[in-house]
Order: C-alpha cells, then structure tokens, then sequence
C-alpha cells in the first residue's frame, strides 16, 4: 500500500471513530435524557433500549478505533519527532479506560431502570433516581476523557505542523482544537456556569480535526519519487 492509499486508510478510520464515539453521546443527551425528570428519563431509554446499548457498543467501538488510528498515525510521524509521537500515543491510551468505565456507568444505569431482581427491595423512583446519578457519572467520566481527548491533538498538530509532508495549516488547527477541547471540559470542571459561553466560543476551533480527517481522505499525503515521506 502507498504512503497515500495509507494516509486515506487512517483518515477514514479517524472519521469512522469520531461517529462512532460522538454521535451516540449527542443522541443519547438530546433524545432520551430529561435533566429534570429521572421517571421521564427512564421511560425514554427503556422505550429506546436496544438504542441506548447501540450507543454504548458504538462508543467502545470509537475508543478502540482510535487506538487503531493513533497507531497508525506514529507509523506516519515518528520520523518527524519520536518523542511527540509517542506522547500522543500515550494520551489518547489513557482516554480508553475512562471510556470504559463510563460506559459501565450506563451499563448500570440500564440495570437499575430495568429492575433487576436483585433490586426487588427498591421502589421504581428510588432506582430512577439512582439511575440518574449513574447517568451522571458517565457524562462525567466523558469530560475527563475529553481532557485527554484534547491534549492528543496537541503533540499531533505540532508533529504535522513540523512535517513537509501535511499542510502546516492543519497542525495549526489541529493545536487550537486540542485547546479549545481541555478548556471546555476544566471550565465543565471549574466554572460549570460559563460552560455555555466556552462551549459557543470552542465552536469553531474544534473543527480542526475535521479538517484534518477530510483531508487524509481526500489528500493523503505528498511523497518522494521513492515513495518515502518528506519530514524535516
């Protein structure tokens, strides 16, 4: 396989764990979760059941795709930095956990809604409620992965930035997503109330891994006439 028909492999990985992960996370909060009603909640997810375990698979999916494409993406960019490469590969190893366990927190969620029997004892609104409070933990636990979700970006813009081989203009972009992303979520975690305003400023920078994904796909990489890549 050439260096591009490579690069155009990773860019539709990349694309495919960036659905996968996200999609289910904005389906789940829009369509099923009521922040006021843990009986409205309950009755939305054991309607859509099969839809809310879609998601969790889906987001496990995502995570362990990523890990596929972050490797990948060291094969591509070592030579530029091994340092950089293998710190980004490092973050986002430390993000899959966190998605773990915040998919088991659901996992929870969905057996206390349920009633299993070893929760007889238990009237429905105290399971509700207690559901809910799962269901919080794994937004929370999706925050923290996020941490880490954007400080990969980081290593990553600046070994594309450094290289010859992707437009500098990515790595850029790449850099002001992976800090745009950590702000919203330690301004989830300190500042709760202004996470709106961050979130509306965050907008535009957080496309840079869009960016980057279309372009893998379309562009590939640029190579020498012997096939290798260019770096500096």
């Amino acid at each position: 396989m050439s260096s591009t028909e490579n690069a155009r492999t990773i860019g539709a990985l990349y694309l495919l764990s960036a659905v996968t992960a996200g999609v289910p996370l904005i389906y789940v909060s829009s369509t099923m979760i009521v922040p006021d009603s843990a009986r409205a909640t309950a009755d939305r997810i054991l309607a859509s059941e099969v839809l809310f375990r879609a998601s969790m698979v889906s987001q496990l999916i995502g995570a362990i795709t990523l890990l596929f494409v972050v490797r990948a993406l060291y094969r591509l960019l070592c030579g530029v930095n091994k340092t950089q490469a293998s710190l980004m590969v490092t973050l986002v190893q430390l993000s899959v956990p966190i998605t773990f366990l915040s998919v088991a927190s659901e996992m929870t969620a969905l057996t206390l809604l349920r009633g299993d029997p070893l929760l007889s004892l238990s009237d429905r609104s105290q399971r509700d409620l207690l559901a809910m409070v799962f269901l919080s933990l794994h937004d929370s636990g999706v925050n923290l992965a996020s941490i880490f979700w954007g400080l990969w970006l980081v290593p990553f813009g600046a070994l594309v930035a450094r290289s010859v081989f992707l437009p500098r203009v990515l790595g850029i972009l790449l850099i002001l997503n992976g800090i745009a992303v950590v702000a919203v979520s330690l301004t989830t975690l300190l500042l709760p109330t202004y996470q709106d305003l961050v979130n509306r400023i965050a907008i535009i920078p957080e496309l840079g891994e869009l960016w980057m994904m279309i372009w893998l796909l379309v562009k590939g990489v640029k190579v020498l006439p012997t096939g290798k890549l260019k770096t500096e």
